[in-house]
């Protein structure tokens, strides 16, 4: 790759549509090429069993060999399988009107292939669940909060099923990643023409209703419809409570930091607010 690509992990799970479709709509909306990626992780392919103990040396060599044979059918298959999966997300997303999707198909770790891949990402779209269950506990979901911590892009985690985004609320706390945030905003065609809700959690001050102007002010200028607001309490619920109160399409936040919006990426807490929203998340490094 060596421009600049939406990049879009997929897994075969229940969330790989939605990937899809997300990923071709940044890659319309950015007028960036899109590329399928799909990692067949060593660490699903069975492990070679001891067989040490009370069986003869010819008998282990037998089976080792049949192992052998086994692991090298498996990891046919399962090639076989991410191929087939890449087939079908190109179809799916040419059918929505992108053009040349390219496929990569990589063995190894899904984190460190990413990271290789990073200075080649525009935007990386993935999936909150993976293919070992619906939770985040699963297969992507089990890398999430790392992939998070060390990918330098903008990641997308999506949520559900696709639906157009009409609507994006930025979590803001004035904070670098979420000044940066406006910036890109404000720059990127991703979100123009969609109406923006900037949300701060904390106290109703001046100076935080400052801040929040200027960030409106810099939106607004570029066209953007702008909805602000201060609330106080606690961010997930602030956040998620804002979310369905006004039917957001697309939250928008910092993933880390020291601010109290950007801490709650750090934990247990991750899992919790990645489970319970009905929306994508946008994180922004």
């Amino acid at each position: 790759m060596t421009t600049q690509t939406v990049l879009a992990c997929v897994d075969g799970s229940k969330s790989s549509p939605a990937v899809c479709d997300y990923a071709a709509w940044a890659s319309l909306r950015l007028d960036a090429p899109l590329t399928f990626l799909h990692v067949l992780d060593h660490s699903q392919y069975p492990t070679e069993t001891n067989l040490s103990g009370n069986i003869g040396l010819g008998s282990r060599e037998h089976l080792l060999t049949e192992l052998a044979e086994l692991d090298e059918k498996r990891g046919k298959l399962m090639r076989e399988q991410g191929r087939l999966m890449l087939e079908a997300a190109v179809a799916r997303v040419k059918a929505g009107g992108v053009a040349d999707p390219a496929v990569r198909q990589r063995h190894g770790d899904l984190v460190e292939t990413l990271a290789e891949l990073e200075k080649d990402i525009r935007l990386l779209v993935i999936g909150r669940e993976g293919e070992e269950g619906d939770t985040v506990g699963g297969h992507v979901g089990s890398h999430l909060e790392s992939v998070i911590r060390t990918v330098h892009r903008p990641t997308l985690v999506t949520a559900g099923d696709f639906r157009q985004p009409r609507s994006v609320m930025l979590a803001f706390d004035n904070g670098p990643s979420t000044r940066k945030g406006i910036e890109m905003i404000a720059a990127s065609p991703l979100f123009k023409g969609l109406p923006i809700h900037l949300v701060m959690v904390g106290a109703d001050t001046k100076d935080a209703w400052e801040s929040v102007n200027v960030a409106k002010q810099a939106l607004e200028k570029v066209g953007h419809q702008v909805q602000a607001c201060i609330r106080a309490g606690n961010v997930e619920e602030v956040l998620l409570g804002y979310e369905e109160e006004h039917d957001i399409d697309m939250i928008v936040m910092g993933a880390y930091g020291h601010s109290r919006i950007r801490q709650f990426f750090v934990g247990s807490t991750t899992t919790t607010i990645l489970t319970r929203t009905k929306r994508p998340l946008l994180l922004l490094r």
